[in-house]
């Protein structure tokens, strides 16, 4: 993830603050800095959602209550997906209202997002994995996890933590090598008190995260070897938000997993769950196979 510039992109020009200047002279370089996982289009089911919408209460590490979305099978084995940054449980509402087959489908809405609290930004790879393994099914039945960008770091984190309730993991453009996240200078911008404030909760939520999550995912680095569960990484040549140089990283710490399968897709670019959907779908049931 880089902080979503590519590393080629000459940084915007620094705000200047002669007579006149406001915050929103920044704004809208910024809004693509922390724009990372924003769908390229929104849903258009939200009222059938909502019908489909539940909640759940964590203590630890942080006290929250996590909103998620809940669809399919119900006896089936779970499917959890995890969005990136910024984003919500509704942005999976393809897979949510046609369910993959013979699985129980849920999406939550992160910690700090949507309608989970708290209201501040929790950058804590940590406490977001929580909320997730909140949420995993019984042990007799363990979950797939579905992780995109930012949500692929979240997932790898479950399964380092709860290998027994993991049954695969697979990952969509997922940001895990910390030498490949960059920081752009309107970033700081971004923690300005005027500026935050234009933000709005989501954006300034999602700027926190990123700013914080180089060193997140140094401490995720060696957990990433007590992964046990199948993967499958699907990743695009041209994504310009994480770079597919995650994918050797991926291959080469996931030294524990039971098999590690690579999707690559030309042309493909970071919005896999919404451009790419075949390919996200074939990824998922390939997931169901290799969990069995």
């Amino acid at each position: 993830m880089r902080g979503d510039l590519a590393r080629d992109e000459a940084p915007p020009p620094a705000p200047r603050r002669a007579a006149g200047w406001q915050p929103t002279t920044v704004l809208g370089a910024l809004l693509p800095l922390v724009g990372r996982a924003r769908p390229p289009r929104t849903s258009r089911a939200g009222i059938r959602l909502e019908g489909l919408r539940r909640t759940a209460d964590i203590a630890a590490p942080i006290a929250a209550r996590v909103s998620y979305l809940r669809a399919g099978e119900r006896d089936a084995p779970r499917l959890i997906l995890v969005h990136g940054t910024p984003g919500d449980a509704s942005q999976w509402a393809d897979y949510l209202m046609q369910p993959p087959p013979r699985l129980d489908v849920v999406a939550l809405d992160r910690l700090g997002f949507g309608a989970s609290g708290p209201d501040g930004a929790v950058p804590s790879l940590d406490a977001q994995a929580a909320a997730v393994a909140a949420l995993l099914g019984p042990r007799e039945r363990p979950s797939i996890l579905v992780g995109h960008s930012l949500g692929g770091p979240v997932v790898a984190q479950v399964a380092a933590r709860h290998p027994d309730r993991v049954a695969a993991v697979v990952f969509l453009a997922a940001a895990l090598d910390p030498e490949l996240e960059r920081i752009h200078p309107l970033q700081h911008v971004g923690t300005w008190a005027p500026v935050r404030g234009l933000l709005g909760r989501t954006l300034r939520n999602a700027n926190a995260e990123l700013m914080a999550l180089k060193p997140e995912l140094e401490r995720l680095a060696p957990q990433l070897a007590s992964i046990r569960a199948p993967v499958v990484i699907v990743h695009g040549t041209a994504d310009d938000r994480v770079p597919l140089a995650n994918v050797a990283y991926l291959q080469r710490r996931l030294s524990a997993a039971r098999v590690v399968e690579t999707v690559v897709l030309d042309d493909a670019d970071h919005f896999l769950p919404w451009r790419a959907a075949p390919a996200v779908r074939d990824a998922i049931a390939r997931a169901l196979v290799l969990s069995c």
